[in-house]
């Protein structure tokens, strides 16, 4: 399927809805709503004559007639999301959380630390309040002119998360952010997510993407980060919706001089994923790491983008994906590393490497290189394979069972990425998911 036209016009007729809603209060905004729907309606959805969308189809996304998501909790409480086997009472220790139910924010399930002088909420009530950096920074680093799904949430722009961490602040707990789908009916939610971190600060900031119900649904998520200069962020983009859920999201950040941005994507769930990550290293000496790994069986879909921009002299980048697939799965990974003509001295790696647990699974894996200055060094690469039969025998020879080595081998090879990260709270949960999805779901096909 190449062209998708058919469902467009469904999120126009939604679009008129929502600024029946909201009328044209608030000025910029509506503005930049109406822009943003005008140039989704130019762009329509991608097809696979696209470049960056060639082997993802998202014909189920444009073709089923999604509902906008209402303000209502569909009985979410604490109860409800601690039944979940990866809810979010790992974090009841974070400083500060927010939780949004179908992309509008519940101040029941939410929670902030004020003493830790940061500020963590309603991205609609930092509108509403008009915080300087609100109009400032917002839609200044996902440009939907060029991207029909950040067109797409720009227009439908209405809630989500806004953390602000002040000149100098740093927190020793990470923050949380929860968007909960209810999932039981076909909705579309489009929560929206700003960051911005001040000079000389540092902070861990988790994006939490979680399902109660069974039933499809749409995300279409886009975050935009900030950061100042001497500033660490690091950022966990976790995301494990049902088996029928559809997902895009588009993190885009901006560095300044001397910053460091650390990135955690994980795939674990979804029917169709699409998970864009733009970094633009617009600061001399900036730094950045984009991990992620992602696990797929059934029918599945996950594909990657990663850009990486340097910008400025004297930045270095590091990048590693790794998959692995079972069963008809699919997956795609394009990561691209630019080095402007200015970026002299640029250190920048990528890695994307996959594991093939059947002979159904498929991948493509494109990693690529722009480089426009000669003081670099730039290095990339990919892998595709199978579980290696000498380790496979190996453990076997000692009395490890062959769902056992493979379960082992497997681990290991995803644990690299999860090893990673720094919130051990993250680790632990991810590593214990991991291992049970290996343990008690799909074996291999040679096993099967």
């Amino acid at each position: 399927m190449t062209a998708v036209k058919e469902t467009p016009g469904i999120f126009l007729k939604h679009f008129a809805r929502l600024e029946e809603k909201l009328g044209q209060n608030d000025g910029w905004l509506h503005e930049l709503r109406t822009n943003a729907i005008e140039r989704f309606a130019q762009l329509g959805f991608p097809t696979t004559r696209l470049e960056d969308w060639k082997y993802t189809n998202v014909g189920p996304i444009a073709t089923i007639p999604f509902q906008a998501a209402e303000l209502r909790w569909d009985g979410v409480t604490e109860e409800r999301l601690s039944e979940l086997p990866l809810a979010h009472s790992a974090f009841s220790e974070c400083c500060s959380r927010v939780v949004f139910v179908n992309g509008h924010y519940n101040p029941q399930l939410s929670s902030a630390d004020l003493e830790q002088r940061i500020v963590v909420g309603s991205l609609a009530s930092a509108i509403k309040q008009k915080t300087p950096l609100v109009k400032e920074h917002l839609a200044g680093l996902a440009s939907y002119q060029q991207q029909a799904f950040v067109a797409l949430n720009t227009a439908f722009l209405e809630d989500g998360a806004y953390i602000e961490i002040p000149k100098g602040v740093t927190t020793t707990l990470p923050i949380y952010v929860l968007f909960v789908s209810t999932a039981d009916e076909a909705i579309a939610s489009h929560p929206r997510t700003l960051i911005v971190a001040g000079d000389n600060s540092q902070t861990s900031i988790v994006e939490d993407y979680l399902a109660l119900g069974e039933g499809s649904y749409f995300t279409n998520a886009v975050t935009e980060i900030t950061v100042g200069e001497n500033s660490k962020i690091e950022h966990y983009t976790l995301q494990v919706e049902n088996e029928k859920a559809y997902h895009v999201s588009t993190i885009s950040a901006n560095q300044s001089r001397a910053s460091s941005l650390t990135t955690h994507s994980v795939s674990l769930g979804g029917a169709l994923v699409r998970n864009d990550v733009n970094v633009a290293l617009d600061g001399e000496g900036a730094e950045c790491v984009l991990n992620g790994l992602y696990i797929a069986d059934g029918s599945q879909h996950v594909d990657n983008h990663t850009v990486i921009e340097h910008v400025q002299p004297h930045c270095a980048s590091r990048e590693l994906y790794k998959g692995i697939l079972d069963d008809r799965s699919s997956a795609v990974f394009n990561g691209s590393i630019i080095v402007r003509k200015d970026a002299q001295k640029t250190d920048a790696r990528q890695s994307n490497k996959n594991l093939l647990l059947s002979e159904g699974a498929t991948i493509n894996s494109k990693p690529q290189l722009e480089i426009n200055a000669d003081d670099v060094k730039c290095a990339h690469g990919t892998s595709i394979g199978h579980l290696d039969e000498d380790s496979v025998y190996y453990l076997r020879s000692r009395g490890v069972g062959l769902a056992e080595a493979r379960t082992v081998l497997t681990y290991g090879f995803a644990n690299d990425v999860l090893n990673r990260m720094k919130v051990d709270e993250i680790r632990v949960r991810l590593e214990c998911a991991l291992l049970a999805r290996l343990s008690g779901g799909h074996a291999p096909m040679e096993e099967r």
